[in-house]
């Protein structure tokens, strides 16, 4: 049984409605028997069975931001897409909210792909994957049977274990957070709900980094706030993400036999984690003729969530990619 869900049924999404696509919202439910709220983009006249993908991020986003952006353009190119909430966000359901799980989150992948399978107008030998930011790492982790894309990738349980750029890799830093971790834990019970750690810092101090900037130029501004998006507002739980810092989603990343492209801003400051994932994935993999890792000029990391004003999202390269792999 689904579980009754609230879906709004204005476009109030950050980007433009296209009219070279029908767009509808739908439902499905995972493994877990949460139900995920998604919109559907399918081009108009539309005619057989299409090749269909899933898309999803960035990490503490909704689907009204970039994955939107990207199901829209991708349905214009002729797919049939969509771009879901993660569990406990977004319209999606799943209690306590703003909560986040390697495992969880990877499902909600793997459930899509499992809700376009059975689309009468879709092919179920013919479906991709889509990750932006955070995402990524979960498209890789979904990545078995199918062709996944990872756009601005973050590795979360990397970035939870280690802190930004690897400077808390070390023993002594990851027991104070774990530490910290659990305070929390004892005091949210005590309460008898759950702190929020804060979204995208506001107001931007002046000697913020230029990430930060970064973010806030994106989430806190007209170009992409969004209501339901946890960086936009007041991001996760403070304990949301604590399951990140034992379970390295990419371990077997290198046996990854499906086409995989990786995709990264060349001046973002988050590309080590796409140099590194790719690095990763093909060494000793005995398929590496279908990997690619892209790097973009002069992009940041933001750019690749709606373009940034200078069309950095290489859509014509997403486009071939899914053609050539899915369209075989």
């Amino acid at each position: 049984m689904t579980e009754a869900i609230k879906l709004t049924t204005e476009w109030d999404k950050t980007f433009a409605k296209s009219d070279k696509v029908n767009h509808k919202k739908v439902t499905f439910r995972n493994r877990y028997g949460i139900t995920l709220a998604a919109d559907m983009y399918t081009p108009k006249d539309a005619d057989g069975k299409l090749a269909a993908i899933a898309v999803c991020g960035p990490f503490g986003a909704v689907k009204e931001q970039a994955s939107g952006l990207y199901a829209q353009v991708m349905a214009e190119r002729g797919f049939l897409t969509i771009a879901f909430d993660p569990s406990f966000t977004g319209e999606s359901g799943g209690e306590p909210r703003y909560m986040a799980s390697p495992d969880i989150n990877t499902e909600d992948f793997q459930a899509a792909v499992d809700f376009l399978s059975v689309q009468d107008c879709v092919d179920p030998e013919k479906i991709g994957i889509i990750g932006i930011c955070g995402w990524g790492g979960m498209a890789l982790n979904a990545a078995a049977l199918n062709a996944a894309v990872a756009s601005t990738m973050y590795d979360m349980t990397r970035v939870n274990a280690k802190g930004y750029f690897d400077a808390d890799d070390s023993e002594e830093k990851r027991y104070e957070t774990k530490k910290a971790l659990n305070a929390q834990r004892i005091t949210d019970y005590k309460n008898g709900g759950y702190a929020l750690g804060g979204g995208v810092v506001d107001p931007l101090p002046d000697d913020a980094p230029f990430f930060v900037k970064d973010y806030y130029d994106y989430y806190k501004t007209k170009r992409g706030y969004h209501k339901r998006s946890l960086n936009s507002n007041g991001g996760w739980n403070i304990i949301g993400c604590m399951s990140f810092i034992n379970q390295p989603i990419l371990q077997y990343s290198n046996e990854i036999r499906c086409a995989v492209l990786v995709m990264h801003g060349e001046k973002a400051h988050s590309c080590y984690f796409s140099r590194d994932a790719y690095a990763d994935m093909v060494n000793g993999n005995k398929y590496t003729d279908n990997k690619e890792l892209l790097i973009i000029p002069d992009a940041v990391h933001t750019d690749l969530y709606d373009g940034g004003g200078k069309n950095a999202i290489p859509f014509d390269k997403l486009e071939g990619f899914f053609k050539d792999y899915l369209e075989r």
